[in-house]
């Protein structure tokens, strides 16, 4: 029997426990959702569970109530297959006194939401979950924080740096997936390629009740791993289809397989990041292309880990891909969001990790090499000297987020060299 290892987010819901009556966590299948909820709550309903599935899909079509009895915190697993139990847990919430009634787990956006018919605003607080961060997984020594780099001001860190260029590869195409991090080599791998076949085969389908072509999906997602980190429009992922597959989806119908894919929380897209400039430059404001964990990508492109280490350029795609992946894990147990900058002369932040009480750290992630180090922490510098602190306050850290260096360190000029493998929350 495995031993539970608490995760980032584990922090972040027992606070949510203390002050919400209903937490929603959401996120892509096979991440962890239901085990972590399970550490949690005192009494669980499966809705999912074969021997009472139609039992329980009748009980929440006559009286929902009734399914919601149990000792708190009660986790309702895969609830978005009864949508009318939303409404009924915001009732209960209503009714009764204290925080921290229910856990609601789900793995897609409910298809029908004709039985939602209040917004659970005040009773309901959303979590989002994502595969594991490197720290999680155990690969990442966590010697950096990113909490105390937004605290440090400007103080010289140090941490040694375990990870080399094979091993990022790696994994890149093992992704957080918390089983693949249990097991080790091709078995680890394998786990990535079923969890692409599933979305193509199935759950794109499933999730709304259309049914979607293999081939296209296929098609779609390989293009979606060729943009990983850029900000291209359905025109672009239609040409590049195009050329690469020698067959054209509309880009309408891009559209709605993206959407599906977005419901079932397999891509996760970065919006724009609007500081307040010095200038009158015009900020670029298209999202930019994400896959929830980067194996998706690797499995969508084919590719392992030797196909990685041949292919430095797509490697450094992917690997910007799994550092977005922790930025935005670590980034939520601080109250922040994590954004992209780019504006009309392509001057570009890969991300910008946003706080709540308006701090933010800039961010340039590079695979490796003094000369690409050398021009993130420019690029860096560059732009925070185009924001005006009058009306905003100054960043709090530039940071170069890196894979294949020995040491986190700080340059002469203040900005940090942070290995992936030495960062945590």
């Amino acid at each position: 029997m495995s031993v539970y290892k608490k995760r980032v987010v584990d922090g972040i819901l027992e606070r949510r426990l203390q002050n919400k009556g209903a937490i929603l966590i959401e996120g892509a299948k096979w991440c962890g959702k239901t085990t972590t909820a399970e550490q949690h709550a005192n009494s669980i309903l499966y809705m999912s569970d074969p021997d009472y599935r139609e039992q329980n899909l009748q009980m929440a079509e006559i009286t929902p109530k009734m399914l919601l009895k149990g000792e708190t915190p009660r986790l309702i697993d895969e609830w978005q297959l009864a949508p009318k139990l939303w409404d009924a847990v915001r009732f209960e919430v209503d009714h009764r006194e204290g925080f921290g009634h229910f856990l609601l787990t789900g793995s897609a956006v409910p298809a029908n939401t004709e039985d939602v018919f209040h917004t659970g605003t005040g009773r309901f607080t959303w979590l989002k979950m994502r595969p594991m961060s490197l720290w999680e997984s155990g690969e990442s020594n966590g010697e950096i924080s990113l909490k105390k780099l937004f605290d440090s001001q400007g103080e010289d860190i140090f941490a040694q740096n375990e990870l080399d260029l094979s091993s990022i590869a790696y994994l890149i195409c093992r992704g957080g997936w918390p089983l693949a991090t249990q097991l080790e080599g091709e078995d680890a791998l394998e786990q990535a390629f079923d969890y692409y076949d599933a979305v193509v085969k199935f759950d794109i389908s499933r999730v709304d009740g259309v049914k979607r072509n293999e081939e296209r999906v296929k098609r779609l997602m390989r293009s979606y791993a060729r943009f990983q980190g850029a900000q291209a429009n359905n025109s672009a992922i239609c040409a590049d289809i195009r050329v690469n597959d020698d067959e054209e989806l509309s880009r309408d119908t891009i559209l709605t397989y993206t959407n599906a894919l977005r419901k079932i929380f397999v891509i996760e897209d970065m919006a724009a990041w609007n500081p307040n400039l010095r200038s009158k430059t015009a900020i670029r404001t298209s999202d930019t292309r994400y896959f929830v964990d980067p194996s998706i990508a690797a499995a969508a492109l084919g590719a392992g880990p030797n196909d990685l280490m041949n292919d430095l350029k797509t490697c450094g795609l992917l690997f910007e891909t799994m550092c977005i992946r922790d930025l935005r894990i670590f980034a939520d147990a601080l109250n922040g969001n994590v954004f992209h900058y780019r504006d009309k002369s392509d001057l570009e932040c890969d991300a910008v990790i946003h706080l709540r009480n308006g701090s933010y750290g800039l961010v340039e992630i590079k695979l490796g090499g003094d000369k690409w180090i050398e021009e993130g922490a420019s690029t860096l510098k560059k732009l925070a000297s185009l924001i005006d602190t009058t009306k905003m306050k100054t960043p709090s850290f530039l940071m170069v987020l890196t894979g294949a260096v020995p040491y986190a360190y700080r340059r002469k000029d203040g900005v940090y060299v942070v290995p992936i493998g030495c960062l945590r929350d």
